[in-house]
């Protein structure tokens, strides 16, 4: 998908750069309309490419410090986890993310919670957080050992 937006968006750079050199006002303000369209595109694919990078690190951190829930819950007959499982399983989760708010594996935790209970928006908006405070605390380790790093 991501390389057949690209296409379009080459596509559109192209139509722009034509409209452009055709030299009227008409033609130069549908060109700039037209970039805009591409630009945007770029944007919205390199930021889930980010998040999804974001979140990849996070799950394979979070799978070396052992911090990964296992997949107990049943699954239907097509492979999906059952939703009156993930229901059930939801509170302990959701209890730990709301006692440590600033911990971004308790919020990756509760975005799986909320992706197994088939709650797309607040599964991401978890990640989100999640991503969040993983960054502040990479910048906040970092800090520290620069910091460490001028004492000796």
């Amino acid at each position: 998908m991501t390389a057949l937006v690209g296409a379009y968006i080459c596509f559109a750079l192209w139509r722009a750069y034509i409209l452009v050199r055709s030299g009227s006002a008409t033609g130069i303000a549908l060109g700039l309309a037209v970039l805009a369209i591409p630009l945007i595109g770029a944007w919205v694919i390199a930021r889930e490419l980010f998040f999804g990078y974001g979140v990849q690190t996070m799950a394979a951190q979070l799978e070396a410090e052992g911090g990964l829930t296992p997949d107990t819950l049943p699954h239907t007959a097509s492979g999906r986890i059952d939703k009156a499982a993930a229901d059930a399983a939801f509170g302990p989760i959701a209890a730990d993310a709301q006692e440590h708010p600033n911990d971004w594996r308790s919020w990756f935790r509760l975005g799986v919670a909320y992706d197994d209970a088939r709650d797309r928006k607040r599964a991401r908006s978890s990640m989100r957080t999640a991503l969040k405070l993983y960054r502040d605390e990479r910048i906040a380790q970092e800090t520290r050992r620069q910091q460490q790093g001028k004492r000796i």
